[in-house]
């Protein structure tokens, strides 16, 4: 499937949408007692079975919900695909409140529907849900990870989503200024939760100059102290003049209004879907010779945790070895992108759509 516009694709009716961005399956489940409002979307199972985390939100509506967790599923399958991973994409999303709605009987109640798949779909925690939430789906289902490393699983994956954005956010440096040492670099965190919060911490670390914000005004408070770094207002992030922007909260901050404001010569962040429309957005960075490290690529660090979980025998340092492995992908699709012209989103979703019509001609051979 070409980049398509997801915008423009919604229009066409529920299974005219599934139809174009090439999903498998969409369960759309529903608890009266508990009150559970779920959506769970499989995107592409080429690969192996689709893997992705359930995120908690509260939703100005339904359909706000469906876009997010087609969006997000979409993703994950090129996150797969471009990391070498045998997993389908997939991604579940929760309607409400995080803070009054989860309950043992709600969350062990949607882990019923994960386990209703029968494997086709494996969870894990993104926002809103945690290693501890974990293990009442567990009760209900063993297609699930991020479980705690006590319970023999790799536990908090946000260190290694970090790192990779990390490593990402190096590879662009190289890119861009001819070495990846981002001492002195000026660096501008939005969303400082858990993956924001330790990528401030290795940027510190290599005495990058980092500005932060998030929609919790405490919280940047508390690490604008803890780090000694600057908080800035959640509009100011934009106007920033920096070498690096790195978007770590929820998506779509990529668009019209932000991107001419922009005054950095990279993006590389955490967040999912950071692109509010793939094609125009991609291309606007591109002509404002802004270098991108796609999303899905550099984020994947959380993924390769719990696929190594899923697979058995977890390591934390395999893992990190792993994710290390970003910088040379990111770096090897900068170069492809400007090679052909196109943008970094492209070349990033070209590769990954490569791999996953390869090992599927090989599938359907035997």
């Amino acid at each position: 499937m070409e980049i398509k516009e997801l915008e423009k694709v919604q229009h066409a009716g529920i299974f005219g949408t599934l139809s174009q961005l090439g999903h498998e399956q969409v369960v759309f489940c529903h608890d009266e007692v508990t009150g559970l409002k779920s959506i769970i979307a499989i995107h592409n199972t080429v690969l192996g079975p689709a893997l992705g985390g359930t995120r908690m939100w509260n939703y100005a509506t339904e359909q706000e919900a469906l876009t997010d967790v087609l969006r997000l599923s979409r993703g994950m399958t090129f996150k797969a695909s471009i990391s070498g991973i045998n997993l389908g994409g997939g991604k579940a999303v929760i309607i409400g409140d995080a803070k009054t709605m989860k309950t043992e009987a709600f969350l062990r109640r949607f882990g019923k529907f994960v386990n209703s798949l029968n494997g086709k779909y494996i969870t894990a925690e993104d926002v809103n849900m945690k290693t501890s939430d974990m293990e009442y789906l567990f009760m209900e289902t063993k297609h699930v990870t991020g479980l705690p490393e006590s319970m023999g699983g790799g536990g908090d994956p946000s260190p290694v989503t970090a790192y990779g954005v990390y490593m990402g956010m190096k590879a662009a440096a190289k890119k861009v200024y001819g070495n990846d040492s981002l001492t002195g670099k000026r660096v501008s965190v939005q969303g400082v939760g858990q993956v924001g919060m330790h990528l401030v911490e290795y940027l510190v670390k290599e005495n990058a100059d980092v500005f932060i914000t998030d929609i919790f005004e405490d919280k940047v408070k508390e690490l604008a102290q803890r780090f000694n770094v600057t908080g800035v207002g959640q509009q100011e992030i934009y106007d920033l003049d920096v070498d690096i922007y790195a978007p770590c909260a929820l998506g779509a901050t990529l668009n019209d209004n932000t991107i001419p404001r922009l005054k950095c010569n990279i993006v590389a962040g955490a967040a999912n879907n950071q692109l509010k429309e793939e094609t125009k957005h991609g291309y606007m960075l591109l002509d404002k010779s802004v270098v991108y490290a796609p999303d899905f690529l550099i984020n994947a660090g959380g993924l390769m945790n719990v696929y190594q979980e899923y697979m058995g025998n977890y390591n934390r340092k395999r893992v990190f070895e792993q994710a290390e492995k970003i910088y040379t992908t990111c770096l090897n699709i900068l170069n492809l992108a400007e090679a052909d012209k196109i943008s970094s989103q492209e070349a990033a979703i070209r590769l990954a759509e490569k791999r996953i019509a390869d090992v599927g001609r090989i599938r359907m051979s035997r």
